[in-house]
């Protein structure tokens, strides 16, 4: 009898350079220096790999994108499930500052990409597909699910390249990511950007290597909630996060169904839906968190047990989006990717410390380090970096940040709804597609910094040639 292997050999193999990444982090000092997370090491070990090793053994990539679209979700499911610490805390305005810092990134990075994109139309590359700018944010601030997901349903309009070109722009930026998550934390080590509690905690030698090296060391990692007898508790939580995922599935397959009534446009929507599955994720783990509540079972929840969940989901996420992509598709592409990825992370590397320093009052340097890594890097090595200065999650802002993302769905439908414009522009010939899209992306412009405007007040503009104004938040 024959089964499939398939999963479970990448699966080995993820493990294997996960392993390998851990021994490099432990003994190699310029990893250690910039706190390089090794799921971003395996990753980058297994590129090559499977580009041009694993195929002539009859292994491809084929399995990895789609690995990585369904660990997000799950990874956002661990976090919402866990117990909620920080009821007592006026929490609306930091979520809504976090929507909106995310939405920022997003359109600065969409007008930079449609702009980049438009000039290689008109001069050097007119055969560009016209929503070859939108994969910029889609693998930037979306992550390499979202950018694989909505770039595939592309093929509809003749263009077959854009999952791996999105998935392309969500590799790259886990290296500007890493790179300039790590710079931005090592500088503010070196000018105050920091607490001491935080400082003191990054300059730990386990912080460096990666790794515990006595049983004295060893913080606890879970509780059980469960009597092993009945049933493991990791078996428990696991179950719990899974059937949440199978929530968000039938959730998903319900309103496709129900938008099936309004037409072509709600299909297209439906089809959008399932690139942002992660959103849906989260609003079923509130649903399901929501309902162990009222039957008075919150109490087998594990927080700690939801952060090993969490943290396994990240690991092996990371490793297989970067492991996806093809190189060959790369270059092919190769020079708008690197204009685009090259003036988007200048700019996001200068614009997301300005804004947290004006916008948050708590916690706004971890807020930053989560927020870049989130705008450059997707979500998912956005929390590798939050681990780096919050390694259990401690504080409020992973949490903020799952419900700032339902918030932002909302607040972008608009975008969601457009997002197809583009490749209609191209399909068609006709341009009017396009300058919609455009003027959708304008009206955003005009809310975001009415906005910012509202939530920093007068003192937005007050140092405002700082990157970072420490004297906002000293205060």
């Amino acid at each position: 009898m024959t089964f499939s292997w398939t999963f479970f050999i990448d699966i080995g193999i993820i493990s294997l350079a996960l392993l390998i990444a851990t021994f490099l982090r432990s003994k190699v000092n310029f990893l250690q220096k910039f706190l390089i997370p090794n799921s971003i090491i395996a990753g980058f070990i297994l590129l090559p790999l499977y580009n041009y090793v694993l195929p002539l053994l009859g292994l491809s990539s084929a399995g990895l994108g789609e690995m990585a679209y369904h660990l997000l979700s799950i990874s956002f499911i661990a976090i919402t499930l866990r117990t909620n610490k920080w009821t007592k805390r006026k929490r609306g305005k930091n979520i809504y500052a976090t929507s909106i810092v995310i939405i920022s990134q997003m359109i600065m990075q969409v007008i930079i990409g449609l702009a980049i994109t438009l000039i290689f139309i008109y001069t050097v590359r007119p055969e560009l597909f016209h929503s070859f700018g939108y994969l910029l944010p889609l693998g930037f601030a979306q992550g390499p699910g979202q950018a694989f997901a909505i770039g595939e349903s592309w093929k509809i309009f003749g263009i077959n390249d854009a999952g791996s070109v999105g998935l392309t722009f969500a590799a790259i930026g886990f290296i500007f990511c890493s790179i300039g998550g790590i710079y931005l934390i090592n500088y503010g080590v070196r000018k105050d950007w920091i607490t001491k509690e935080q400082l003191d905690e990054l300059k730990k030698d386990r912080s460096k290597t990666g790794l515990y090296r006595t049983e004295s060391e060893k913080p606890v990692g879970s509780y059980l909630s469960t009597q092993s007898e009945a049933i493991d508790s990791m078996t428990l939580h696991i179950a719990l996060v899974m059937f949440t995922y199978l929530f968000t599935f039938l959730l998903l397959k319900l309103i496709g169904f129900l938008l099936s009534f309004a037409g072509p446009l709600g299909v297209e929507l439906a089809q959008n839906f399932w690139g942002i599955s992660f959103v849906f994720a989260a609003l079923s783990g509130l649903i399901v968190k929501n309902l162990l509540k009222v039957f008075k079972l919150q109490f087998i929840v594990d927080n700690h047990s939801m952060h090993r969940i969490s943290g396994l989901s990240i690991d092996i996420m990371v490793t297989s989006a970067i492991a996806a992509i093809s190189i060959v598709i790369v270059m092919n592409y190769w020079l708008p990717i690197l204009i685009a990825v090259i003036i988007a992370g200048a700019v996001t590397i200068t614009t997301v410390p300005w804004m947290c320093s004006r916008m948050f009052t708590d916690y706004p340097f971890i807020r930053m380090i989560l927020l870049f890594g989130v705008s450059t890097g997707t979500l998912s090595t956005g929390l590798a970096l939050l681990r780096i200065v919050d390694p259990d999650f401690e504080t409020p802002v992973a949490e903020d940040y799952s419900y700032a993302s339902g918030l932002t769905f909302f607040m972008f439908i608009p975008f969601i709804l457009t997002i197809n414009f583009p490749s209609k522009a191209f399909a068609t010939g006709d341009p009017k597609w396009l300058w919609m899209s455009v003027a959708v992306i304008a009206a955003y412009v005009v809310f975001m910094l009415t906005s910012i405007f509202l939530i920093s007040g007068k003192k937005l503009l007050k140092g405002k040639r700082l990157m970072w104004n420490t004297l906002l938040i000293h205060k």
